[in-house]
């Protein structure tokens, strides 16, 4: 799992898989669900980030 911040657009990319993403749906204002063509998950978008999460200090935990 990768983690992508782009401060630039304020969104986050949570990197699941090294699958190219072919398809995503949104199922939040601002948070799209990528999969790949076998309609596995590859990754997460998280738009407007730093208004719905606490990036100051993340939490990561295995």
């Amino acid at each position: 799992m990768k983690l992508n911040y782009y401060p630039e657009t304020d969104s986050l990319y949570i990197s699941l898989s090294e699958q190219p993403s072919v398809e995503s749906h949104e199922i939040s204002e601002g948070v799209l669900l990528d999969y790949d063509a076998d309609g596995k998950l590859v990754g997460i978008d998280i738009d407007n980030v730093s208004n719905k999460v606490e990036m100051e200090k993340p939490i990561l935990s295995s």
